[in-house]
């Protein structure tokens, strides 16, 4: 067998093999600590809207300065949003405290 014909086949393999394979998207929804109602149904229905579409989502507190006093307010706005969003994905990574962020992992359902 020439060498450059098995070149050859073994890319055009990989590029079936690469085309076959599913990308994972990932969004992001940032919320300060003391995020308001409006602002966090806003947030919500795009999160909802990510999750339909078969993306994960990346919900994450960001604490400015001295925000990071209040730590409890951003776990618990992310908890809430979990419970809510409860019918279309599932938490994948609990709320997780990293430097001045604390993220949270949603997947959505099947």
């Amino acid at each position: 067998m020439d060498y450059k014909k098995f070149l050859y086949e073994q890319k055009k393999r990989d590029k079936a093999l690469k085309s076959k394979a599913t990308k994972v998207i990932i969004k992001e929804i940032r919320f300060g600590p003391q995020t308001d109602d409006h602002d966090y149904e806003f947030k919500k229905k795009h999160a909802e809207k990510f999750l339909k579409e078969g993306a994960k989502l990346k919900a994450f507190v960001f604490f400015k300065g001295r925000s990071i006093v209040f730590k409890e307010q951003g776990q618990i706005l992310l908890l809430r949003l979990a419970q809510d969003l409860e019918e279309y994905g599932k938490v994948e990574q609990m709320p997780r405290l990293e430097g001045k962020r604390m993220t949270m992992f949603i997947a959505p359902k099947k």
